[in-house]
């Protein structure tokens, strides 16, 4: 009597969780396609992630790449300007660093700014055409030293080095500056000790520190600043009044916006199809199963873009490429389970002695696939550059989702249909009769 409750318990604390989980799949799909305003008066609002093939409509939360979006790139290669003793590394980081706040400046944010092979930059500006832009990333840099009472007294070009060290466990700048700096910083040190005294570059202030002493010999140290990072940055940026390096202008290149717009749609329209046409496989050849892995897959695509719209992964065409093959590695562990199941099935297993049997005999090929798919991902992100790295974000990403897809979420709902009563082999695979079950 307590089994025949137990098992009826069961039965319906498993349909109610079916229903739940429905409930939630359907109302993340509506939310990632539609969004939501949330009282009041909408102050908060939670932005559509999901694309559509339409890319007039693309959610404003999914950010585009150049090839997708249009715009224009420039590719530089960078040399230390002659005499310098700094770090190569630390100019390039810094002159990456100036050209990132400078598109910034002057509103355009999205500016994609990156390092490419050992002394080349590139920098891609969406949604712009005008070659004027590219005289804004190489002009010189105006860097000022203002006195605590607001003045410019000395400018960039009286600083002859800047470099990071480590020492005493802090994170220091030592400088250097010319004879008229020199002079000059002398007379504004001695009567500004306990004072701050300002370095800013093009407007923006770079860094405030406190005069400790009258610094008299041209060579002083700046100090607290916190990190090796924003320290070598800092150095960097100070280094010169023009860019840290010397760039050299390579190639430059533009994609119309039409042809972004015509990419997105292809791309979207092609993945949509194949989504579908890979749940019509599926059901015909798994059967309840089938639908088990479309409803995990919808689950997967749903969370793979809200995760892409969180991080801000910018997506590009290889990127697309990526969530593409993300879907067929969601697809694949889910096949491997299949087939570990209908062979316990053909055993003369029950249902749920097959499920776990065959969940047990896949782990294995499943962490072993996407492991190594992993580690090519990682290094691709490491080594890579430009759409490269775009296409090892998603492909990252999209593993990481679907080893959560194929190990907990079609998991879970094989064993809720299961026990909701979906219990017969023959929903789920072809098996000869008269065979022996086992429970």
């Amino acid at each position: 009597m307590k089994s025949n409750k137990k098992r009826a318990g069961g039965k319906t604390g498993s349909i109610v969780a079916l229903c739940v989980v429905l409930v939630i799949t359907v109302l993340l799909g509506v939310l990632g396609v539609t969004g939501m305003s949330i009282p009041p008066r909408g102050l908060y609002k939670l932005l559509p992630w999901l694309p559509t093939t339409n890319s007039d409509n693309w959610p404003a939360s999914l950010s585009l790449g150049l090839d997708l979006r249009g715009g224009m790139y420039v590719e530089y290669s960078g040399k230390a300007p002659e005499g310098s003793e700094a770090n190569f590394d630390e100019l390039v980081e810094g002159t990456m660093s100036i050209i990132r706040q400078r598109l910034s400046d002057k509103g355009y944010n999205e500016a994609n700014v990156q390092r490419i092979g050992t002394d080349g930059i590139r920098v891609e500006i969406p949604d712009v055409q005008d070659d004027t832009v590219l005289e804004l990333i190489g002009a010189a840099a105006k860097l000022e030293f203002r006195s605590p009472d607001g003045e410019i007294f000395m400018t960039g070009d009286m600083v002859k080095t800047a470099t990071y060290y480590y020492a005493e466990g802090d994170h220091q700048i030592a400088f250097t500056l010319t004879d008229e700096g020199t002079k000059i910083f002398a007379d504004m040190t001695a009567k500004s000790i306990g004072r701050t005294i300002a370095i800013y570059l093009d407007g923006e202030q770079l860094i405030a520190p406190t005069v400790q002493s009258a610094i008299t010999n041209g060579s002083g140290v700046i100090n607290g600043l916190g990190s090796a990072e924003r320290a070598t940055t800092i150095a960097a940026k100070i280094q010169s009044g023009a860019l840290p390096l010397d760039l050299t202008q390579q190639k430059v290149d533009k994609v119309s916006a039409t042809l972004g717009q015509d990419a997105v749609s292809s791309s979207v329209k092609a993945a949509i199809i194949g989504i579908l046409l890979i749940m019509v496989l599926m059901i015909v050849r798994y059967r309840l199963n089938g639908v088990i892995a479309s409803w995990a897959l919808t689950i997967y695509t749903i969370v793979l873009f809200l995760l892409i719209a969180l991080f801000h992964i910018q997506l590009t065409l290889p990127g697309l490429a990526g969530v593409v093959l993300g879907i067929g590695m969601a697809v694949d562990a889910n096949v491997i389970i299949f087939e570990r199941f209908n062979e316990e099935a053909r055993k003369g297993r029950s249902a749920k002695a097959s499920v776990r049997a065959g969940f047990k005999n896949a782990m294995s090929a499943i962490l072993d696939a996407n492991v190594t798919t992993l580690i090519a991902a990682v290094v691709l992100l490491i080594f890579g550059t430009g759409s490269i790295q775009g296409f090892a974000k998603t492909l990252l990403l999209g593993v990481v989702v679907s080893m959560f897809s194929a190990i907990l979420v079609t998991r879970f709902l094989m064993n809720r249909f299961v026990n909701a009563g979906a219990s017969n082999i023959g929903l789920y695979t072809k098996v000869n009769a008269g065979k022996e079950v086992e429970q």
